[in-house]
């Protein structure tokens, strides 16, 4: 019964590290992408409207 509980226990972990994993590189993969579009489009950021103010500024690297 221990051993199962422990194989259980590794494959939960193996499933949340492999979930870890695949966010950060779709992360990674977005990130990597808009720096490829600006690039090819010569923009120095991307514009998002502030909804309290109404004005834009350049968006966060963050956000």
């Amino acid at each position: 019964m221990a051993q199962l509980i422990l194989i259980l226990l590794v494959a939960g972990l193996a499933w949340l590290g492999y979930r870890k994993f695949i966010a950060d590189a779709e992360k990674l993969s977005r990130k990597t992408e808009e720096l490829r579009r600006n690039r090819e489009t010569g923009a120095t950021g991307t514009l998002v409207k502030d909804p309290e103010t109404g004005e834009y500024r350049v968006k966060k690297p963050e956000d």
